[in-house]
C-alpha cells in the first residue's frame, strides 16, 4: 500500500467527501482505510469516499468503459460500498472537470455508477444530474423510539424509505442519533431513510419538501442528493403530476429534483472543492 495518497476535500450542500485520484486503480482501497480517512477525529472527516478511477480500470466500472471514461467509486463512511450517490456525483463531476480530466460536452458529461451512467451538466455554479428514473414501489413504515411513520419505498439506484411526519411532530426535533427501525424484509440490503414535512410555496417550484435523513453506512448527513430524488418523486406523486420541480431544503442547502416533459428526472445543486493535501495513511492505521 502506498504509504502518502493525496486527496481532496468537497461537500455538495453539506454532504462532504475524500476524494481519491487512483486513475489505474492501484491503491488497494480498503474497509478499513475508507473508515479511517472518513474518522471526524483521527483521520480527515468525511460522509464517504469517492475514488477516482477509470472504467476500464475497476471491475464494477469495465461494463461502462464504452459509454463512460470515468467511474465514482463510492464508499460510505463505516467502509461499506453504495451504489449511488446524487450529491457525490457532482461533487466527482466538478472534480472531473476542475482537474481538466473530462469536458462537458452538449449532452453533458458521463459519469459510471453502480447503478448505471448518469450525465452531468455544469450551468453556472450549479450542476445538473440526469439521474435514474426512481422508482416508488411499495408502502412500509419507519420507526423513531416509540413512534411509527407511514412510508414509501423509492428504488433511485440505492434503497430509501419516504416517511412523512405527523401528528404536530416536528423535523428538528426528531432523534436521528441512532438508526431508525424499518422492515427488513423490504429491505434487505439497508435504507436510506428520509424524513419529510411540506414547506411553504417556492417561486418557479410545483412543492417545496424539508428533509432530514438518516443514510446506510453514514448516520445522519446533512444532505443527500438520492434521498431528495426519493423525497421529490414521493411529492410529485402524492400531488398527482408525473412532470414538475420539487424544492428539497435540507440541513445543508437546497437541491431541485426535476421530472421533465420527456420523463427524465434532473438532481441539480452546488459541488463545491475546499481543500487538497497529503494524507499519511500510516498514520491511519
Amino acid at each position: 500500500m502506498m504509504d502518502r495518497v493525496l486527496f481532496t476535500k468537497g461537500h455538495g450542500t453539506g454532504n462532504d467527501f475524500v476524494i481519491l485520484d487512483d486513475h489505474d486503480g492501484a491503491l488497494d482501497l480498503t474497509p478499513s482505510l475508507v473508515a479511517a480517512l472518513c474518522d471526524r477525529h483521527r483521520g480527515i472527516g468525511a460522509d464517504g469516499v469517492l475514488r477516482v478511477v477509470r472504467s476500464a480500470k475497476h471491475p464494477d466500472g469495465a461494463g461502462y468503459a464504452a459509454e463512460a471514461e470515468w467511474f465514482m467509486d463510492y464508499w460510505n463512511a463505516d467502509g461499506t460500498i453504495a451504489e449511488m450517490c446524487g450529491n457525490g456525483v457532482r461533487v466527482f463531476s466538478r472534480y472531473l472537470l476542475t482537474h481538466d480530466l473530462a469536458a462537458a460536452g452538449p449532452a453533458g458529461l458521463p459519469v459510471a455508477t453502480r447503478s448505471g451512467v448518469v450525465r452531468a451538466v455544469f450551468e453556472g455554479d450549479l450542476i445538473s444530474v440526469h439521474m435514474r428514473t426512481p422508482e416508488v414501489y411499495a408502502a412500509s413504515t419507519a420507526t423513531i423510539g416509540p413512534l411509527t411513520f407511514p412510508g414509501i419505498a423509492v428504488n433511485c439506484g440505492n434503497p430509501h424509505l419516504v416517511a412523512g411526519l405527523h401528528d404536530g411532530v416536528r423535523l428538528d426535533r426528531i432523534d436521528l442519533h441512532v438508526a431508525p427501525g424499518y422492515d427488513p424484509g423490504v429491505f434487505p440490503e439497508g435504507v436510506n431513510v428520509e424524513f419529510t414535512t411540506p414547506g411553504e410555496p417556492v417561486e418557479g417550484t410545483d412543492r417545496h419538501v424539508h428533509m432530514r435523513v438518516y443514510e446506510r453506512g453514514s448516520a445522519e448527513t446533512l444532505s443527500c442528493g438520492s434521498g431528495a430524488l426519493a423525497v421529490g418523486a414521493v411529492a410529485l406523486r402524492e400531488a398527482g403530476l408525473t412532470e414538475g420541480r420539487v424544492a428539497v431544503d435540507l440541513p445543508g442547502g437546497r437541491l431541485l429534483v426535476t421530472a421533465d416533459g420527456d420523463g427524465r428526472w434532473w438532481l441539480a445543486g452546488p459541488a463545491v472543492l475546499v481543500a487538497t493535501g497529503e494524507v499519511d495513511v500510516a498514520a491511519l492505521s
